[in-house]
């Protein structure tokens, strides 16, 4: 679920050979585990991913940091991908290629990325309700759910996949109301 369509298509077939890559030599899972972990510390860390983005900073200055901070704490062949991107200019679409990669994996895997967009969080015990269900009207062996609290929702809560987006939030309802009442009493 990539923000920016065009450097999707452009990381995507960087993605396509990591895959291929990780799968033939069997190393998926350590390469997938990397990508998660990278994923989180890249939204957490701006001034990275700026850095990274910056076209003013050279190949050597964004290889020297990527050396430092994640050398020690990724598989191999993960941090020689990166040294990649590096040196095709490419590090700046490295967000885009490590969501086409896990969008890959969960493929494979079948496992759906749904996102939830609610008023308060959920407990565990409603996550756990809600997976399940989500799994068995999706078919799915997998659900990653990636839960965003929104409290202009007023309650409820809405469900996005990549084709289907189903509105059970107050909100629409009001909204909802208001057109119905709109058009009755314009009568």
């Amino acid at each position: 679920m990539s923000a920016n369509p065009l450097a999707s298509k452009i990381a995507a077939p960087y993605a396509r050979a990591l895959f291929d890559f990780s799968v033939e030599k069997n190393i998926m899972h350590q390469i997938t585990a990397d990508f998660q972990n990278l994923e989180i510390f890249l939204n957490e860390s701006s001034e990275l991913t700026e850095y990274l983005s910056n076209p003013i900073v050279s190949q050597d200055a964004k290889r020297g940091v990527l050396t430092k901070v994640l050398e020690s704490q990724l598989n191999a062949e993960t941090f020689k991908f990166l040294m990649v991107l590096v040196e095709r200019d490419r590090i700046n679409l490295l967000a885009s290629v490590i969501s086409n990669y896990l969008e890959l994996v969960y493929e494979t895997a079948s496992i759906k990325t749904i996102e939830v967009v609610t008023a308060f969080a959920f407990s565990s015990a409603q996550k756990t309700a809600l997976i399940e269900k989500l799994k068995e009207l999706t078919s799915a062996r997998e659900i990653k759910l990636v839960v965003t609290v929104e409290p202009s929702l007023i309650g409820g809560f809405l469900i996005k996949t990549e084709s289907k987006v189903i509105d059970f939030t107050i909100k629409n309802q009001l909204q909802q109301l208001a057109k119905h009442l709109d058009a009755v009493l314009e009568i």
